[in-house]
Parts: C-alpha cells; sequence; structure tokens
C-alpha cells in the first residue's frame, strides 16, 4: 500500500492512498461471495452463483462498495498507527477508483485532535471568592423541615389568607370554550406557594367559604400548550374549606420523627454537615474554576471553523431532545430568537466545550491519568444508584451503547484531572 499525505488545512490532512491490485481483487472476491450468501438468484442455491451472475444480479458499482466497507477501516488503521495520528473524528472517504485489473486508489480526509500547548497547569495560584453559609443559616434548613412537617387544620368563620391552604373547584374557559384538563373537584391549593398561572392565587384571597365567584388570569407567552400562550381565560371558582398551616414544634420528637435521631442536637449536628458539605463544594467548585481559567488563557491551539460547527450541531440536537421531552416547541422559540443568533451563541459555547475538553486531554496525558477497570466499576455504580436500576441493568445498558461507555470514560477522566489541579495549585481567598 502506498500513501502520500497533503495537509489540507489547520489539524486537517486529505491521505492519497493506493491499495495493490491482488489486495484490492481479493477484497473485491470477498465482497461477491459475502453478496452471493445472501441474496437469492433464481436457479442458484445461496452462496453457489457464479461471480459474473452475482455482478449482473447486484451490481459491480454494489459490490465494490461492500469490498471498500470491508477494506477501508482496517486501511485506516494501518495509517493511523504508521503516522501516529490522533483523530477527533471518524475518517471521511473522499473519492475512489475501483477499476478491474488496476491498483485500488482512495482519498480520504483524515482531521486530526488540534495540539495542545500549556504553559503551566501545576503551582500556580489563583485568587477567588470565598463560599460561606450565611448566617442563621442552621436555624432557616430548621424552618423548612419544619414546613415539610406541617399539619393544615380546618378553620370556620372568616375569609382567606395569602397564608392558607384552600380546597378548590374549578373550571377555566377562553372565550366560550372550556380549557382541556382546566377543571377539578376539591383541590387543594397552597396559597403562599403556588405554582398556578401568575394572579390566580392572589385572586382567591380574602373570599368566602361556599360562594362561587370568577376570576380572569392571562396565561404566560411561554406557556407549553401553544393554544394558550398568552391566552386571557377566566375560571369559576368555589372555595369548599380553610386550612391553616400548623408548624411542628422543634424539640427532640420532632428529630425522632424526621430521621434516626434521638435529640434534637443530632438532627441540628446533621444539618451542620450537610451545610459544611455544601460549601466545601461550592468552594471547590470556585477553585476549580478559577485554577482551570487561568490554565486555559495560557493555553494554544488551533481549532478549524468545521469542527465549532460539528459541536454546534450537536449542541442544538441536545437542545431539541431536552425540549421535546418538555413538550415544548424548540423551532419555533429558534425562530423566534433569529437561527443567525441561536448559531452564533451555539458555536461560543461549542469553541468552549472544545477547549476545555482538549486541555483536559492533555493534562491527562502528560500526567498519565488513565481510566481503571475499578473507576468504571465505581461510577456504574454511582449512575445506577442515581436512576434506581440495578448494576446488572446499568451494565447491560452500556455494553448495548457505545457512546454511554465513552461518556463514563470521559466523565471519569474530566474528574480525575480535576482532582489533580485542585491538589497541585492553590487557591487565596480575597478579603
Amino acid at each position: 500500500m502506498k500513501t502520500e499525505v497533503k495537509k489540507l488545512g489547520t489539524n486537517v490532512v486529505e491521505v492519497n492512498i493506493e491499495i495493490e491490485e491482488k489486495n484490492a481483487e481479493k477484497e473485491y472476491e470477498k465482497a461477491c461471495k459475502r453478496i452471493a450468501q445472501n441474496v437469492n438468484i433464481a436457479g442458484f442455491r445461496k452462496g453457489k452463483a457464479p461471480r459474473n451472475i452475482v455482478e449482473k444480479y447486484v451490481g459491480v458499482d454494489s459490490i465494490r462498495r461492500e469490498a471498500l466497507d470491508s477494506m477501508l477501516p482496517r486501511v485506516f488503521t494501518d495509517i493511523i498507527k504508521e503516522n501516529q495520528y490522533e483523530l477527533i473524528t471518524e475518517p471521511t472517504l473522499m473519492s475512489f477508483d475501483f477499476e478491474k485489473g488496476k491498483p485500488c486508489k482512495v482519498v480520504a480526509k483524515f482531521e486530526l485532535r488540534p495540539e495542545v500547548k500549556i504553559s503551566a497547569y501545576k503551582g500556580l495560584t489563583v485568587e477567588t471568592e470565598e463560599y460561606k453559609n450565611e448566617d442563621g443559616a442552621l436555624d432557616k434548613e430548621l424552618e423548612k423541615l419544619s414546613d415539610r412537617y406541617a399539619e393544615f387544620v380546618k378553620v370556620e368563620g372568616r375569609k382567606t389568607t395569602d397564608k392558607d391552604v384552600v380546597m378548590i373547584d374549578f373550571e377555566g374557559s377562553v372565550g366560550d370554550e372550556l380549557i382541556k384538563g382546566g377543571a377539578a373537584k376539591n383541590y387543594m391549593l397552597d396559597l403562599a406557594n403556588s405554582t398556578f398561572i401568575p394572579g390566580f392565587a392572589e385572586q382567591l384571597v380574602d373570599k368566602e367559604v361556599g360562594k362561587e365567584f370568577t376570576i380572569d388570569v392571562k396565561f404566560p407567552e411561554e406557556y407549553h400548550d401553544e393554544k394558550l400562550k398568552g391566552a386571557d381565560a377566566k375560571f369559576k371558582i368555589t372555595i369548599n374549606e380553610i386550612k391553616e398551616k400548623k408548624l411542628p414544634e422543634i424539640n427532640d420528637e420532632f428529630a425522632k420523627k424526621v430521621g434516626k435521631f434521638e435529640t434534637l442536637d443530632e438532627l441540628k449536628a446533621d444539618i451542620q454537615k450537610y451545610l459544611d458539605g455544601t460549601a466545601k463544594a461550592e468552594n471547590e467548585k470556585r477553585s476549580y474554576e478559577a485554577i482551570f481559567g487561568k490554565i486555559l488563557d495560557n493555553a494554544e491551539m488551533e481549532i478549524h471553523q468545521e469542527m465549532v460547527e460539528r459541536e454546534a450541531e450537536a449542541l442544538i440536537e441536545e437542545m431539541k431532545h431536552r425540549a421535546k421531552q418538555r413538550g415544548q416547541n424548540i423551532d419555533e422559540a429558534i425562530e423566534k430568537e433569529g437561527k443567525d443568533n441561536v448559531k452564533k451563541e451555539m458555536e461560543k459555547e461549542a469553541l468552549s466545550r472544545i477547549k476545555n475538553s482538549l486541555v483536559i486531554s492533555k493534562i491527562a496525558k502528560e500526567e498519565k491519568i488513565q481510566v481503571t477497570p475499578q473507576d468504571i466499576e465505581a461510577k456504574l455504580h454511582e449512575v445506577a444508584r442515581m436512576y434506581g436500576v440495578d448494576q446488572a441493568t446499568m451494565l447491560k445498558e452500556m455494553y448495548k451503547n457505545v457512546s454511554l461507555i465513552q461518556s463514563m470514560t470521559q466523565q471519569i477522566i474530566s474528574e480525575k484531572v480535576s482532582r489533580f489541579i485542585l491538589d497541585n495549585n492553590t487557591v487565596k481567598y480575597k478579603k
């Protein structure tokens, strides 16, 4: 096999490949036999039709393509090894000349991982703001916990207040048409923490039990139902019952109710441990961002536009997938924002992602940071626990989905590099 390499631009090379006639012919013959095994040709048993009949039946071009599909992965692997290429994506077949009795000529494009130069990534000193839990954070957490265990006690003889929980019947309409799914009986609504349409809960204050009334509301412009976006609506309301929120007394008995605690002091210690852990995690995040930002500022790399555009397209597809899961129409949102504006924002995000990934890979390579079977097992256990499935089920999913394995591996490398960066640089908190 002969090869000739030509540089097309930043991190992209074109390789002209010439495969010897006898090797190309051998691959063609193998392809012909494979195809013969999978087609029904009248007058012949499967796999027994001669070559000239198979060529007439399926076409020479189809056989050539089958031969190339089988041969090129091995050819490309040899070229990658020989030139010690680090590819960022699969090689692209640009053209080929595959004629009987002649060497097979192939032109392929190889997109290489951009070379990264970092002046320093350890022994650095940076400054960042320190995260501290606010004064009274422990008491506020206790209040939140108390609120979760509140009881609702029925009250009579008064109108509603904005702190009440009410049991209501409601029926909504836009014009003369009832809203699909816009009615309910004896629905419980917390007026102080309503997630209903803006203005709905507020109009239920200072109302009497048993008397029907009507409120006017406007659906938000970003509402998930296309028919209701920005629509003016009316709701008929009847309040059936008013309840007051009764908070439990915060004492040893309360501590026993909320968890495996014998005393209030034990509960407080557990909350403080959580608060300390939160502060530590946030400070590590800030420290990493400050250090990595400095490393990134001093890193040199050339990234070609095609790579950025491909990553931007992947980001847009991710965004569309998430929107679809939420029942949103992302195409309309993109149209409204302006395709060019969205593309610019996505390309900016894509460039940032690419740079981060390349720098992390460079540090991992320099420090020989690798993924071990133990790392995979620990991550597998973590992800399985997160999704509430057993480890064996998660393992089956991994084997079925190669991208899941790649994603998990990249995540482990990223976490190891993050820890290396934090352990090998100094952070000072601003005063």
